[in-house]
């Protein structure tokens, strides 16, 4: 390594990514002035200082059902990439998220004698364990977001450290509801249930009917309760609509790109699993996870024994107990998300145990990630080849 000037290459390849590169790198700034980032980067990144060699956008095809007609263009590209940084021989490679790019990057690099380091732990924990042994091929360093990964990553001899998770470092727990109300355009004093059915059609297309339903059997019961449901977008919002029609509800708010606002104006969330899970835990409210599948993925998936979890939300999983309920699959039905959102709203011991637990988790999970990803990151800069 040049200690005067290091060649630092990353590559990022959805908004995610960008966000947690460009904190990354004006961490490693402060401990590298001089050095020279280069790379695959998003908007952020390049207002950092990333000289960017092809845009992020360029790798966000990468879903189930564009993988296949884009495929020949991202393999050229990676190959691409491959050859460039082998060429270059940067200090280090950083892959940010985007697995199924990045991680036969990183062989490749790792092969040539390029260190290299995976930010942000695919969920080999979760499902589909048999990538760890990809991961241990391709990374010298996994730095994770979740206390959990490296203990796991031990048990398959990975490298792996924690750094804690960007957005707890963001989100602080919002305690006043009725303030998040009146920038939505709600009544600040009607207690308030919200309902992330999730940013994918396919997620919003299983999860809306019975959330509505849910809606329905509330405000038949409460008719001062009012609904807010957070919409990722013009299609989801279209689509959630469409289905409010069918169900014959009209008195849903709908909040399209706030699921922050939402959550915060709510005294519980209707959330899908996911990140989601997250954001609500760390804004503190109570929740109800819910999620459904298409039967026969479902059914293939239990077959096959893909999914390890005991839990599926993200603070089930983090505290390894049952913390808040999951309703999957048959059991996500209008009655039984109703009756948990009730017992949430009348159980005033289980919601002040739940917001201890959550503001408990919240701490262990807000550890500068950025700083301490750039630690990891010069640290391994620093070892000798």
């Amino acid at each position: 390594m040049n200690p005067a000037q290091p060649t630092i290459a990353l590559v990022a390849g959805e908004a995610s990514g960008d966000q947690l590169g460009a904190a990354l790198v004006a961490a490693l700034r402060e401990r590298h002035p001089e050095a020279r980032f280069v790379g695959v980067a998003g908007e952020k990144m390049k207002a950092a200082g990333v000289e960017s060699w092809f845009d992020a956008s360029e790798l966000a095809v990468m879903g189930l059902f564009e993988v296949l007609t884009h495929l020949p263009r991202l393999l050229k590209l990676r190959r691409h990439l491959g050859r460039r940084l082998a060429d270059l021989r940067p200090d280090v490679f950083i892959g940010i998220d985007a697995p199924d790019f990045n991680l036969g990057l990183e062989i490749k690099l790792r092969r040539a004698g390029i260190r290299t380091i995976h930010y942000v732990s695919p969920t080999v924990w979760a499902w589909r364990e048999k990538r760890v042994k990809k991961i241990a091929r391709a990374a010298d360093r996994v730095l994770c977001l979740f206390p959990f990964e490296p203990e796991f990553y031990s048990g398959h001899g990975v490298s792996a450290t924690y750094v804690g998770h960007p957005l707890a470092d963001q989100i602080d727990a919002d305690k006043n509801p009725a303030n998040a109300r009146s920038r939505l355009g709600l009544d600040p004093a009607a207690v308030t249930v919200g309902l992330l059915p999730g940013s994918r059609l396919s997620e919003v297309g299983r999860l809306a009917a019975p959330m509505l339903e849910a809606a329905r059997l509330l405000g038949d019961k409460h008719p001062d309760m009012q609904f807010v449901a957070a919409m990722s977008g013009a299609e989801v919002d279209q689509a959630f609509g469409a289905e409010m029609q069918r169900a014959g509800i009209s008195g849903v708010h709908r909040v399209t790109g706030d699921p922050r606002g939402v959550i915060a104006a709510s005294d519980v969330v209707l959330c899908a699993s996911g990140t989601a899970t997250l954001e609500v835990m760390l804004v503190n409210r109570p929740m109800v996870m819910t999620y459904k599948l298409a039967p026969s993925t479902y059914r293939l998936g239990q077959a096959l024994k893909l999914v390890k979890l005991e839990w599926f939300s993200l603070p089930n999983i983090l505290a390894r107990e049952r913390l808040v309920p999951e309703l999957i699959q048959d059991e996500a039905t209008g009655p039984r998300l109703a009756a948990e959102v009730r017992r949430w709203l009348t159980d005033e011991d289980a919601r002040g145990a739940l917001k201890t637990r959550f503001e408990e988790m919240h701490a262990a999970l807000r550890c500068n990630a950025a700083s301490k990803a750039a630690d990891a990151v010069t640290g391994l800069m620093e070892t000798d080849s």
